[in-house]
C-alpha cells in the first residue's frame, strides 16, 4: 500500500469529523473576540449610563440654585469668594458689600447641598467644572421653567381678580408692562399712585421725578396693592400675587388658589406624603420644595420669586438682567438686604415676623418636627406612659 493510499480513509476520517483543525482553531478564536467585543459594549454602556445618571443628578440639584442661593451669582464665583477668605482671614474685615454677599450665598450654598465641598475635594479638575457646568443647566433651566409657568399663571390670576378690558394677554408679553393698566398699577413705584393720571403720563413718558428704577419697590409687593407713605414698611412683601407666585413655583399651582387664610388647614408637607401614600398607588410628582428639603421660606427665595413676578408683569420678552431703567441685580439684593441687614433688634424682630408669617401661608401651622425633647416629654401621651411605669415600678418593689 502506498503512502498516499495509506493516509486516504485518515483524510475522510477528518473531513467527516467537522473540517481542518486549524479552522477549528480559527472559529475558537473568532467566538473569543466577539464574546470580547460584546463585553466591551457591555462595559461601555454601563459606564455611560452611570455617566447619564450623575449628570442628571447634578443637573437636577442644581435646579435648586437660582431659587433659593443665588439668582444672578454663579457657582463658581460663591466658592471663589469663600476660598480668597479661607486663604487669608485677616482680608475677612476688608471684604466688600459685594464679597460679603457671595459669602453669604456660599453659606446658603452649603446648606442647600451639603454634599457639594466634599465632592467637589475629591473630583479632578476637568471632572469638578463638568459638575459645575452641569449645575448650571440645571439651574437656569429651572429659571426658564418657572417663568414660562408663572407667564400663564399670572394672566390667568390678574383677569380673575381685576377682570381688566382688555384682559391680561396669556402669550403676547408686549401687551403688558406699562401699556396694559392693570400690569402698570402692579409695577408703579410703591410712593407714587398710579390713579393720579399725571404719574401715569410721567411713568409712560420717563419724565424727571417718575422714571421707574430698582429704588422704588413696586406696588405689587404690598398687601392689597398700597403703600403706606408714612410707613412704608407696613404690608411690604405681603401682595397676593407674589404669594401667589411663591407658592406656584416651590408647592404646587393649586396650592396658589389658597392665599387669603393664615395658614389654617394649610399643611403641604403632611398633605404631599399623605397622597404619596396613597392606596392608588399612582405615583405623585414632589413638589420642589419637598425636593430640596425646604421647610421654611428664606429671604433668598422670596427674592427669587419677586423677581420672576416682576419680570412676568413687564413687557419684556427675553430673561435679562435689565429692563430699561429697572435693574434686576440691585432689585434681588435690595430684598436680601432688608431682610439680611435690618438696622436695629426691633427691625430684625420685625423680619423674622414676617418670614413666619410667610412659613405659615405656604407651609401651614404644622410645627409637629420642630418639638423639643423637653415639649414632647412634658405632653399627657409620654406623661402617661412615664406614670403607668412608674406604677409598675412600684408595685414590683413593694413586699
Amino acid at each position: 500500500m502506498s503512502l498516499a493510499e495509506a493516509s486516504a480513509p485518515h483524510d475522510k476520517d477528518w473531513r467527516q469529523d467537522g473540517g481542518n483543525p486549524s479552522d477549528t482553531e480559527d472559529q475558537d478564536g473568532g467566538n473569543l473576540r466577539q464574546s470580547e467585543a460584546a463585553n466591551h459594549v457591555e462595559t461601555l454602556e454601563v459606564g455611560w449610563a452611570a455617566k447619564e445618571k450623575q449628570i442628571n443628578y447634578y443637573m437636577a440639584q442644581g435646579r435648586a440654585l437660582r431659587r433659593v442661593v443665588a439668582l444672578f451669582d454663579n457657582v463658581e464665583d460663591l466658592v471663589a469668594e469663600n476660598d480668597r477668605r479661607y486663604d487669608d482671614e485677616q482680608q475677612d474685615q476688608d471684604a466688600t458689600l459685594e464679597q460679603d454677599q457671595l459669602q453669604v450665598g456660599y453659606v446658603v450654598l452649603m446648606q442647600t447641598l451639603p454634599w457639594f465641598h466634599k465632592k467637589g475635594c475629591e473630583l479632578e479638575y476637568d471632572d469638578y467644572l463638568h459638575m459645575i457646568k452641569m449645575l448650571r443647566q440645571g439651574a437656569d433651566s429651572a429659571r426658564g421653567n418657572d417663568t414660562s409657568k408663572l407667564k400663564t399663571l399670572v394672566s390667568e390670576w390678574l383677569n380673575r381678580d381685576f377682570k381688566p378690558d382688555p384682559p391680561v394677554d396669556p402669550e403676547d408679553k408686549h401687551s403688558r408692562g406699562f401699556t396694559h393698566n392693570v400690569c402698570s398699577m402692579l409695577l408703579c413705584p410703591a410712593e407714587l399712585d398710579w390713579n393720579d393720571p399725571v404719574v401715569r403720563a410721567g411713568i409712560r413718558d420717563r419724565s424727571e421725578g417718575y422714571v421707574v428704577t430698582d429704588l422704588s419697590f413696586p406696588t405689587f409687593l404690598y398687601d392689597k396693592y398700597a403703600a403706606n407713605p408714612h410707613d412704608l414698611e407696613e404690608g411690604l412683601f405681603k401682595g397676593k400675587i407674589l404669594l401667589q407666585g411663591y407658592k406656584a413655583v416651590f408647592t404646587s399651582p393649586s396650592s396658589a388658589r389658597d392665599v387669603e387664610g393664615d395658614g389654617d388647614g394649610t399643611d403641604v408637607i403632611r398633605n404631599n406624603t399623605r397622597a404619596k401614600k396613597s392606596s392608588s398607588g399612582v405615583k405623585v410628582k414632589k413638589h420642589v420644595a419637598e425636593i430640596i428639603k425646604m421647610k421654611k421660606v428664606t429671604p433668598h427665595s422670596i427674592a427669587y420669586i419677586a423677581c420672576q413676578v416682576r419680570f412676568t408683569i413687564s413687557s419684556i420678552t427675553s430673561w435679562r438682567s435689565v429692563d430699561g431703567d429697572f435693574d434686576y441685580v440691585q432689585f434681588w439684593q435690595t430684598i436680601m438686604d432688608f431682610f439680611e441687614r435690618p438696622p436695629g433688634h426691633k427691625a430684625h424682630c420685625r423680619v423674622d415676623r414676617l418670614l413666619q408669617w410667610w412659613t405659615r401661608k405656604v407651609f401651614g401651622r404644622n410645627h409637629r418636627n420642630e418639638l423639643s425633647d423637653m415639649a414632647r416629654a412634658s405632653m399627657s401621651v409620654n406623661a402617661l406612659a412615664r406614670q403607668r411605669a412608674q406604677c409598675d415600678d412600684a408595685a414590683f418593689d413593694s413586699p
